[in-house]
């Protein structure tokens, strides 16, 4: 149900190893570099490690919007595998390189025109990403430092803490119905445990993008701080989560997410044949084919 030879971290057991280790020493002012670090760098993804620390920082370096092509998709997961098989990283702050935006979410052209096999390829790099964050056993901060509809609203959704540069023109949302799209009951369980159900119900039926501080009052994001402090608080954050004991805190994060983890591991084919069947339907075609052109229009 994963990709070969790779089992999903909701079914991994927790790094017990890594709660013996001390809570991270006061982390350098913001801009300056962590040291040491252990960095690698994809085409999408900017990964550094700051292995005294044990802190990563993960950056979306795909402009112009950062969207979730099955290539970022994968090096995504692959990233997040290296980061949560090091037993020096004990936790990760999401964030984009691109300036006012922190993932557009899904890549259109992915699902656009394109054959069964592919969608079905897609599909489940989409599953998987999902599956390792939400899952993850490390501590998880999105620090949204842009906007962050559909998809990247997902992965912000999908860490254990959110905070947003507080700029009302960036906002955050699971905006799928506007483009004619149903968000998946995953992407739908995931909204819920943030928002609650009335809130998510109603966000998603509309195809809600909130500014940021709308998202904030809503609880879809925890904090609204000045872009330039953005990275200061999210190390705080960080610190704060990582000065309680690792074991406590994983099986804490298993307890309340495994329900919904298990749900999509045991529908995972049928997900991926119920994406195919939708995505493949002219009226979706025809309606992602006109948002194209409506992107090509405002680019030009």
């Amino acid at each position: 149900l994963c990709l070969p030879g790779v089992l999903p971290l909701c079914c991994r057991p927790p790094a017990w190893d890594r709660a013996t280790r001390p809570a991270p020493s006061p982390l350098q002012p913001p801009g300056l570099p962590l040291a040491p670090c252990r960095s690698f760098s994809n085409n999408k993804i900017q990964v550094e490690l700051d292995e005294s620390s044990g802190i990563a920082m993960m950056k979306f370096k795909s402009p112009p919007v950062n969207s979730l092509s099955l290539e970022f998709l994968t090096e995504f997961s692959i990233s997040l595998e290296k980061l949560e098989n090091n037993r020096a990283c004990r936790g990760v702050i999401i964030t984009s390189a691109v300036p006012k935006i922190f993932s557009s979410g899904l890549d259109i052209t992915e699902m656009c025109g394109k054959s069964v096999e592919h969608y079905a390829e897609f599909w489940r790099a989409v599953q998987e990403m999902w599956l390792r964050l939400y899952g993850s056993n490390m501590v998880t901060v999105a620090a949204v430092n842009g906007s962050s509809p559909a998809g990247g609203c997902l992965i912000a959704l999908s860490c254990d803490y959110r905070i947003m540069a507080e700029n009302p023109k960036f906002s955050i949302g699971l905006n799928e119905a506007q483009l004619g799209i149903v968000a998946p009951f995953w992407f739908k369980d995931t909204f819920v445990n943030v928002v609650g159900h009335r809130i998510a119900e109603r966000s998603l039926q509309l195809g809600s993008l909130h500014p940021a501080p709308e998202a904030h009052k809503l609880g879809l994001v925890d904090e609204l701080v000045p872009e330039e402090k953005l990275m200061e608080k999210a190390a705080a954050v960080m610190a704060q989560w990582l000065s309680l004991p690792d074991h406590a805190r994983q099986l804490t994060k298993t307890m309340m997410r495994k329900a919904v983890l298990d749900r999509l591991v045991a529908h995972r084919e049928e997900d991926i044949k119920n994406f195919i069947t939708f995505v493949s339907k002219e009226s979706i075609q025809k309606s992602l084919r006109m948002y194209m052109e409506m992107l090509k229009k405002r680019k030009s």
